[in-house]
């Protein structure tokens, strides 16, 4: 993805949680599905809101730590963190208007 940057356990605090404005948190993998069904619409959502929505993805697989340490138990799941904290969330994969409301309704 063009748009969406990887994060790891080891940069997830920097790339995440220190940052000041929204950050979205795709937690993937590989072999999921759904988790690929709404990968065009994240990289479509993180280039129209370049400059006001930091879109990362982490894979669960190689990531395992970030994804117990936010409870993830099905994915694809986002996560909106703002000031460093969750904000909002999203399980599933969800047409691209239901997440963009999200990324509207957090990045004011």
């Amino acid at each position: 993805m063009a748009n969406a940057m990887a994060v790891t356990d080891a940069n997830f605090e920097t790339e995440v949680e220190k940052q000041e404005g929204l950050v979205v948190v795709d937690f993937w993998a590989t072999w999921c599905g759904p988790c690929r069904m709404i990968a065009p619409s994240l990289e479509q959502l993180a280039q129209e809101y370049q400059g006001k929505v930091k879109v990362t993805k982490l894979d669960v697989d190689a990531n395992q730590q970030s994804a117990m340490r936010f409870n993830v138990r099905s994915i694809p799941m986002l996560l909106f963190f703002k000031g460093g904290k969750v904000v909002d969330q999203i399980i599933g994969a969800q047409p691209k208007a239901n997440i963009e409301a999200k990324f509207k309704q957090h990045a004011a």
